[in-house]
């Protein structure tokens, strides 16, 4: 290697900066996540066996690269670059097995020579706004070449090809759609530090150095010579000379001063590096990843598949339909690989793509039907492989324990969410079930509650799906503490220090079911202060059913009791309910009926009867509103401790000398629960028919709206129910003999015998099959 590679600049504040060539360069451009790219870096790695690989990335990662030949590592895996303290600031570098980044590594790792990452560093990123280029070289080759579809000309030119030599096509096409193209702001940047990488390994004294990096920055750092006599013009490395933005003419690539002068200054932040592992869907278009492909499982089966890669795409799609118990023959797999081939002919291209494989699929294996094509696609397409990292990879402490308690739990992360059912009665199942909520206390939410199977507090249902972007969460979490439940104690003590009541006793809840009996006496004395200040009521009402639940999972999560505060809330409930329900609006009428709702659960779970005691006390005031006072009539009439007729009182509410909205209000709070009562009740329904037929259009239409309301809340069944009972005339007026007490049949009693004779018959209410 000539001398002067290894005299480059001299270090320190307006040294100069000396040009060093750099003979043995060669720049593989590529797209990011190919299978064709890989294949082709690879083999020209092997051919030209450089002294040194640099890999677009950020240098902060150089000493991670070692982990990449980790047995324990398996990609999908992305470096992950956090701010300390603030990790909302990250940034993500995913790699497949088939990213042609990743390729260069495992070379590297192969060949024992070294890797470095030669990108802006992440320090400087972060710091910077992202202003990314808005062209679309793929697309505008593309279009030169005569396709509409810029990925079906890039699968055909190379990922389904893979050569090496097509690389040098890449490159002078590339460099034609660059021509004339200004490099401003971050992209500029990025590439001056590229270039100047280059250079400090040139002055190391390295003589062949191979640079994987996107296709589009491949004409900054190689810039054309002359095209010797019958040849084509090629990058001759890195030189000296005039910029793009040179006097000189564009052509030649900006000078080491220049790029010094670009880097001077630039923001900067401190950084952390980490591997994460990342999954196919999130490498897909449209995950939040710009550089993102739209079919991940087909290119890593284009990459790692050794031959016949149409027929071993379909055989797996016909394993895959055969485990949903889909009559899918050897002979469908023979037919759809012809017809596959077929139509790659047909459209002129050297294999048949995704697209003709997919649409052989749908044809011959699916019979046109497109939910088994959804989980094709879903499984294939896309794939659901999690990467894997290993245990040497650097970690905050929080995410240490949380991977011991997968572990310990086996519990292991998938990338596809999955339906899990708990019984807490189990005590694998209840450290589970304490695991996914202590995660979510800390906003991390590995797992989403579904509505139990089965009745009772000893089971839950949990949809679980593993996302990379949960690894920033639990960087987000770390301050909070350094194992699961440490940190959740710390979070819901933080929590609770700025809390309402109604926030205070949704917090005792949940450290009930994350069990962190570190943090749930300082929360019952927060809610024993505030509940000793707040005169406020309604504080106390939306309180109390939290409280109430919480205290139903004492036996089986083995935590104490908390009669003492619910009843002592209770009873100041009871002594400040008839006084708050003076004076309401209907919005704050409405507010206090799903209160008293609230409460009256929780009344019946604690097994009180001062609470029915207090509203049959409330109801025989007349100025309530009307909302609440249908609301508490039907609580009573429901627990059969109404002091009058329910019939009588519902023809008091409704009588003409209350407004019509009042008794549309009254209506509505008492049937607010559903329909089925008008339905089973003759003597109901005929009240509110006589009232409702009683209006005079002007007083019908102020009504309508509540009416609507009303009505339109009950179930359509419900709904139809009613309408036929009083098309029927099954509701009688007062006092005709439909209403007495002595008719000769019960409506209520004879539903349910009705009901089953249709079922046995087989018929709707009118008589049709």
């Amino acid at each position: 290697m000539p001398a002067d590679i290894a005299a480059g600049a001299s270090s320190g504040p307006g040294a100069p900066v000396r040009e060093v060539p750099v003979p043995g360069l060669s720049v593989l451009g590529v797209r990011h996540h190919g299978p064709g790219s890989a294949r082709a870096v690879r083999d020209e790695l092997n051919r030209i066996r450089p002294d040194l690989v640099l890999v677009e990335g950020p240098p902060e990662a150089d000493g991670l690269v070692a982990l990449a030949a980790d047995p324990g590592m398996r990609p999908p895996v992305a470096l992950l670059a956090y701010v300390p303290g603030e990790p909302s600031r990250a940034a993500f570098w995913p790699f497949a097995e088939f990213s042609p980044e990743w390729q260069a590594i495992a070379y590297a790792a192969r060949a024992g020579v070294e890797a470095r990452f030669c990108d802006l560093p992440a320090a400087h990123s972060l710091a910077l706004d992202a202003d990314p280029v808005r062209r679309d070289p793929i697309g505008e080759l593309a279009r030169a070449a005569g396709y509409d579809d810029p990925e079906r000309w890039w699968e055909d030119l190379v990922e389904h090809r893979g050569e090496a030599g097509t690389l040098d096509v890449v490159a002078e096409a590339m460099r034609a759609v660059r021509e004339g193209h200004v490099a401003e702001g971050v992209e500029a940047r990025r590439e001056a530090y590229m270039r100047r990488t280059l250079r400090k390994a040139a002055r190391e004294g390295f003589a062949r150095i191979a640079v994987v990096c996107g296709a589009w920055h491949l004409p900054a750092l190689t810039p054309p010579t002359p095209a010797p006599p019958g040849g084509r013009a090629r990058g001759s490395g890195l030189t000296a000379g005039p910029g793009p933005n040179s006097p000189d003419g564009p052509g030649r690539l900006p000078s080491a001063a220049e790029d010094e002068r670009l880097l001077r200054g630039l923001p900067k932040v401190r950084v952390e590096m980490t591997w994460v592992p990342w999954t196919h869907g999130r490498l897909a278009a449209g995950a939040g990843y710009g550089a993102g492909v739209a079919a991940p499982g087909w290119y890593e089966h284009l990459f790692t598949a050794p031959d016949r890669p149409v027929e071993r795409w379909l055989a797996r799609a016909a394993a895959i339909l055969r485990e949903e118990d889909l009559p899918v023959s050897s002979a469908h797999v023979i037919e759809a690989v012809r017809l596959a081939e077929g139509l790659a002919v047909l459209r002129g291209r050297p294999l048949a793509g995704l697209s003709e494989v997919t649409e052989a699929v749908r044809a011959v294996l699916c019979g046109g039907d497109e939910l088994p094509v959804e989980l094709v696609q879903r499984r294939m397409v896309v794939g659901e492989r999690l990467g894997r990292v290993p245990d040497a990879t650097p970690m905050v402490p929080l995410r240490r324990d949380l991977r011991d308690e997968q572990r310990r739990l086996r519990m292991k992360p998938e990338a596809m969410a999955g339906e899990h059912d708990l019984d807490l009665r189990r005590p694998l199942d209840l450290g589970r079930s304490r695991l996914l909520h202590r995660l979510a206390l800390l906003d991390v939410p590995w797992g989403t509650p579904r509505r139990a199977r089965s009745k009772g507090t000893f089971k839950e249902s949990w949809s679980l799906e593993w996302r990379p972007e949960l690894d920033v969460a639990l960087i987000e979490a770390a301050v909070w503490g350094i194992t699961v439940e440490a940190a959740a104690t710390a979070r819901v003590r933080d929590l609770a220090g700025g809390a309402g009541l109604s926030e205070l006793a949704a917090l005792v809840e949940r450290c009930l079911l994350a069990h962190l009996p570190g943090a749930l006496p300082y929360v019952l004395g927060r809610i024993e202060d505030r509940a000793a200040l707040d005169g406020e009521v309604r504080h106390l009402m939306g309180a109390l059913p939290a409280l109430v639940r919480a205290g139903r999972y004492g036996d089986v999560r083995g935590t104490e009791g908390l009669a003492g505060v619910t009843e002592s809330m209770l009873a100041r409930i009871c002594a400040g309910l008839s006084p708050a329900l003076t004076g309401l609006d209907e919005d704050a009428a409405r507010e206090m009926a799903a209160l008293m709702d609230g409460v009256h659960t929780a009344a019946g779970l604690m097994g009180s009867g001062r609470w029915l005691a207090t509203l049959a006390g409330i109801a025989r005031r007349d100025d309530l509103p009307g909302l609440l006072d249908g609301r508490i009539v039907r609580i009573l009439f429901d627990a059969e401790a109404l002091e009058d007729d329910v019939a009588a009182r519902m023809a008091r509410s409704m009588s003409p000398g209350n407004p019509p909205a009042r008794s549309a209000a009254w209506m509505e709070g008492f049937l607010s629960d559903g329909g089925l009562l008008l339905v089973h009740d003759p003597r109901l329904l005929a009240t509110v028919d006589s009232w409702l037929t009683g209006l005079s259009p002007e007083a019908f239409v102020d009504a309508l709206p509540l009416l609507r309301r009303t009505f339109g809340a009950f179930p359509a069944p419900e709904r139809r129910m009613i309408g036929r009972r009083v098309r029927s005339g099954a509701a009688p007026r007062p006092g005709s003999p439909g209403g007495d007490e002595g008719a000769d049949y019960d409506d209520g009693l004879a539903a349910g015998a009705v009901r089953t004779v249709r079922d046995i018959l087989g018929r709707e209410p009118d008589g049709r099959p």
